[in-house]
């Protein structure tokens, strides 16, 4: 369950609270192509939504500190 980098910060500014548009603000991006991001780490992880996918992440990764 690797993800890029781009998708990486991307879920730890999901963690952190951040809405779609302050995260397209935070890196830079359009707000679209932050949802197609998090479309993708949903995708990838197999998850039901967002935050499914932020608690998933945690999950197999205990260690692994997001905020």
């Amino acid at each position: 369950m690797k993800l890029s980098p781009t998708k990486m910060k991307i879920l730890i500014l999901l963690a952190k609270g951040y809405s779609d548009k302050e995260i397209s603000q935070n890196l830079q991006m359009s707000t679209r192509t932050v949802q197609t991001h998090i479309n993708s780490i949903v995708d990838r992880l197999n998850a039901r939504n967002r935050t499914n996918a932020v608690a998933i992440y945690m999950q197999a990764n205990p260690y692994k500190k997001l905020l």
